[in-house]
């Protein structure tokens, strides 16, 4: 057998309760290193479930961001008041000083609003 024991005899643990939720694969079953999942709480899993998808999205999105600047730039102003273009701001991480405050603002509300309204999941009811 293993060093850790048979899984098998460990029939009381609450981590059986995610033994047949999505992703749960043999031969390792539910992972969770951490112990993040070991009260059995099931709305804290899947809390964390839908926090994971959330930042998985975000990550997706941020990659998307990163990459096409690299081969085409919108046409026109970024900020007409402040006379600048997509083409005058550099790739990567130079590009934050580019763009003017009150464009940082309105993406940190965008973000922010789409985080309230749009990802908002409902979970158990709450």
């Amino acid at each position: 057998g293993s060093a850790w024991g048979d899984w098998a005899l460990y029939t009381d643990s609450p981590l059986r309760a995610y033994e047949n939720e999505a992703g749960v694969q043999a031969p390792v079953g539910f992972w969770d290193p951490l112990g993040l999942s070991a009260s059995g709480n099931s709305f804290d899993y899947k809390r964390r479930r839908e926090v994971e998808l959330k930042h998985g999205r975000v990550c997706m999105f941020a990659t998307i961001g990163y990459m096409v600047p690299e081969y085409t730039r919108l046409p026109g102003y970024l900020s007409p008041s402040y006379g600048v273009q997509f083409t005058d701001v550099p790739n990567g991480l130079s590009a934050l000083s580019k763009v003017p405050a009150l464009g940082w603002c309105q993406i940190v509300a965008f973000a922010g609003l789409i985080e309230l309204n749009v990802y908002n999941e409902q979970i158990n009811g709450e």
